[in-house]
């Protein structure tokens, strides 16, 4: 979005924020609407009007705040909901993230007992040696496209494997996932993105299928064996809490190994301070994590009861969208906020949301994120950017920040 673009709207839409375009400006467009228009109003079609929000203490204060659902059906009546979009919608929504409690709490237990910190600590030397085994096939070339050659398979290879999902699927879940994350309701799309999620929906009934017949010790088994006592999970749940597990347990990690490694290509003094330092990879990862948020902007809110914020009603049905990106670079919380800094001290960013939604898998997705980047700047010494850091292309995506590719050589 151009300078007399962005002066020139006053409602922001769903393909302006989903824009190439908007991915490459954003960072100062978010910083004009923190200094003058920290609710900006925006309409996403069928999907409600409301406002994006840009500013860390709002975004803090919103995101737990409990006039605002995540569950459509905890807002409108009957007779207001909006007609599905999607054929498949129900068989693939009814997750913990579009849930509110008590059914969040519910849906969030269920699987929280393989995401503890024991439970992910035990995957270290599995994620090490996936690391090791993706390397070993690019080394010798001295080039590779992380997104494609490491920074996506890793991820998806781990949480393939704690659902007990064949590896061989691993490319079919890349296409569906984008399909999931891919927030658009032009005709088109919507027509494209309904027969990849069909196609996602007859897969999950095969696999829940052949789970039944054979469990195993995944985690995929103990969703089936909840369903199974009736009082836990429905159907719906079911296959939209594997549809979950499978997107959000490898696209933010996708991001942040290779928004990590674009930063730290971008910003020569921060790598080798890494290098020389690797004590300081902790560290790197929360800043990697506030300067280039894997998850850019919040899945919806809708208002249940109206309020007011800045002088401003929020009415009942109103959307709200809360940038994620925008409040981790707020100035206000971060000095230096677009200095990309490793050492950065008290950097309390939300990279991975706030309250009851926080992301599930943080603790995986830091740990996959430390070992990948160790293991590459140990591995690879010499790495550098392949072309110019201009060249490099954000995907045009409502959701993610994340990019098309990254050449790298070595």
């Amino acid at each position: 979005m151009s300078s007399n673009e962005k002066n020139s709207v006053t409602i922001l839409t769903e393909s302006q924020l989903s824009s190439r375009a908007f991915k490459d400006e954003a960072y100062e467009f978010y910083k004009e609407l923190r200094k003058s228009q920290p609710l900006y109003p925006l309409s996403l079609g069928a999907l409600g009007k409301g406002c994006l929000i840009s500013r860390y203490e709002d975004a803090i204060h919103l995101l737990k705040n409990e006039k605002l659902k995540k569950n459509y059906e905890n807002v409108f009546t009957a007779k207001e909901k909006r007609p599905a979009l999607l054929k498949n919608e129900e068989s693939l929504t009814k997750h913990m993230l579009n849930s509110d409690p008590p059914d969040h709490n519910r849906l969030r237990t269920l699987v929280q007992k393989a995401f503890t910190h024991r439970m992910i600590l035990q995957l270290e030397d599995k994620i090490q040696h996936i690391a090791d085994s993706l390397l070993d096939k690019v080394q010798p070339n001295k080039f590779m496209n992380l997104v494609d050659d490491y920074a996506f398979p890793l991820p998806i290879i781990v949480i393939s494997e704690m659902l007990g999902i064949p590896l061989e699927d691993r490319q079919k879940f890349r296409v569906w996932s984008q399909a999931i994350i891919d927030f658009s309701d032009a005709p088109e799309r919507l027509q494209e993105n309904d027969h990849l999620l069909g196609e996602f929906v007859e897969y999950l009934e095969s696999l829940v299928r052949k789970k039944r017949r054979e469990p195993a010790g995944d985690l995929i088994s103990a969703l089936i064996q909840a369903e199974s006592e009736g009082t836990q999970l429905s159907t719906e749940e079911l296959y939209s809490m594997i549809m979950l597990l499978i997107v959000a347990g490898h696209e933010t990690t996708v991001n942040l190994i290779t928004n990590m490694t674009y930063a730290l290509m971008c910003h020569g003094d921060q790598f080798e301070k890494l290098r020389q330092q690797p004590d300081l990879m902790n560290s790197a990862i929360e800043e990697a994590l506030r300067f280039h948020s894997p998850v850019e902007l919040t899945t919806i809110r809708w208002t249940a009861e109206p309020f007011i914020l800045h002088g401003q009603e929020i009415k009942r049905k109103d959307v709200i969208i809360i940038s994620l990106a925008s409040a981790n670079r707020d100035e206000k919380i971060f000095p230096n906020a677009d200095i990309f800094d490793i050492e950065r001290k008290n950097n309390r960013h939300i990279a991975f949301g706030h309250g009851n939604h926080f992301c599930l898998g943080a603790q995986l997705a830091r740990l996959e994120a430390k070992i990948a980047i160790s293991t590459l700047l140990r591995r690879c010494p010499n790495i550098q950017l392949k072309g110019e850091k201009e060249q490099m292309k954000w995907k045009g995506n409502f959701l993610m920040r994340a990019l098309e590719e990254l050449p790298l050589s070595f």
